[in-house]
């Protein structure tokens, strides 16, 4: 099993792995849309500690270009921080890999799409790449 999930890992620059995944804890919420957890069931090398960015949005940038942007971008990251550390069970599916060493995931919340919530509740906006608007 182990080896399987180190292959798909290695694959996902080129493929999606469609298997969900549960994360295990959540270390770190840099922002709303980028958060660092342990995945259950995965190698140490690739499961802990491991970059996530919440696909289909754009969030205010905590080094913003001005400070209207860096006070909604930690409104938005104290918004994710709050689901995330309020939740029983945190899935990441349809798993890609980024730039950056991330992984970019549909992330689902007690079954509840945090790409829906932050964009319900104003704190993202849609993103499927491509040019994004600024938040000044």
């Amino acid at each position: 099993m182990n080896r399987l999930v180190v292959l798909c890992f290695l694959l996902l620059p080129i493929h999606s792995y469609s298997q969900s995944v549960f994360v295990e804890r959540v270390i770190s919420v840099y922002d709303a849309d980028t958060f660092r957890v342990d995945i259950n069931g995965w190698p140490d090398i690739i499961g802990k500690n491991m970059s996530i960015r919440v696909n289909g949005v754009d969030a205010a940038e905590i080094r913003g270009k001005c400070e209207s942007e860096k006070v909604q971008a930690k409104a938005a990251r104290d918004f994710t921080r709050s689901l995330l550390s309020n939740s029983k069970s945190i899935e990441l599916r349809d798993l890609k890999r980024g730039k950056y060493f991330r992984l970019i995931a549909d992330v689902y919340i007690d079954g509840e799409s945090l790409t829906d919530k932050l964009i319900t509740s104003g704190h993202a906006r849609p993103y499927e790449g491509g040019h994004r608007d600024g938040w000044c």
